[in-house]
Order: structure tokens, then C-alpha cells, then sequence
């Protein structure tokens, strides 16, 4: 039996979405990447993992790939943009959070979902330094690895 965890609709929604409105900022993010790769991902291996998921993510979750949540992530741009998106995101995304969980905007979707793993197979376990090393053009001299005690 596949394992499950909680995680709260804000990390899911900013690998089915490609835009950060975790709660918990970038914690969330890798939360939610390193449990369904089975990964310990670092920074630069995000977008890729989160290319990996995003799939799996809407699959488990399809009320999160309809025009409502579509109307729903152009409303959240807009508000962004206004002169109180600009200087409170964080308090203005927690209000459109909970419009959204509430069905304001006709998605059905708890705060908290069970999210399922990817299967292995789904997913390349990489070595960092390589995969930095690979996004370099192979170019040794723009990668510097630091080793530490």
C-alpha cells in the first residue's frame, strides 16, 4: 500500500500552478517535492521535480485543472497587482486561500489534501553537483562545490 501524507492545498498548489503560495514559503515547496519523489531535492532540481509532480498532483486532485480554478488564479493575479497585493502578499493570499476552500469560486477543494506519492519510476534520482554541472553546459569552471565538516 502506497503511503500518504497531508499536506495543506497552498504547498499543492504551487507545483499545479507554478506560482509560490505556500503558507509556508519555499518549506512547502520542498515538503511536498521531497515526499512525492522520495528526493532530497536541492534548489536548482525544484522545477524539474515539480515538472515530475504536477501531473500526479492534478490527476489526484483534477478540481485543481478546470476553468474555475483557472478564473480563481486570475483573480489572485490581479489582486497582486494592486497597490495592497503589492505590499501584503502573504495576508492577501491567505484571504484568497480560504475564498477558494470556502467554494467561493466553485472548486471543491479541503485545506488539507492526501497526497500520494509518484511512482519511482516517475522520477530521476540526480546528483546535485552533476545536475548543476549538466545545467552549466557541462562547464566545470561554473560550478563550485563546497565541501564542508
Amino acid at each position: 500500500m502506497q503511503q500518504k501524507k497531508q499536506f495543506h492545498i497552498s504547498d499543492v498548489l504551487s507545483i499545479t500552478t507554478g506560482r509560490l503560495v505556500s503558507t509556508r514559503h519555499m518549506d512547502g515547496v520542498y515538503d511536498i517535492l521531497n515526499f512525492m519523489t522520495g528526493d532530497n531535492l536541492f534548489t536548482h532540481q525544484l522545477p524539474r521535480a515539480s515538472d515530475e509532480c504536477k501531473p500526479y498532483l492534478l490527476a489526484q486532485f483534477p478540481q485543481l485543472d478546470t476553468p474555475e480554478m483557472q478564473f480563481a488564479l486570475g483573480e489572485l493575479t490581479e489582486m497582486l497587482h494592486t497597490q495592497s497585493g503589492k505590499k501584503k502578499p502573504d495576508k492577501l493570499i491567505l484571504g484568497w486561500l480560504s475564498k477558494l476552500t470556502s467554494g467561493k469560486y466553485g472548486v471543491k477543494c479541503e485545506e488539507t489534501l492526501e497526497v500520494k506519492p509518484i511512482p519511482k519510476e516517475a522520477h530521476t534520482i540526480k546528483n546535485p553537483i552533476e545536475e548543476a554541472m549538466e545545467m552549466m553546459g557541462g562547464d566545470r569552471n561554473k560550478v563550485i562545490a563546497v565541501v564542508t565538516d
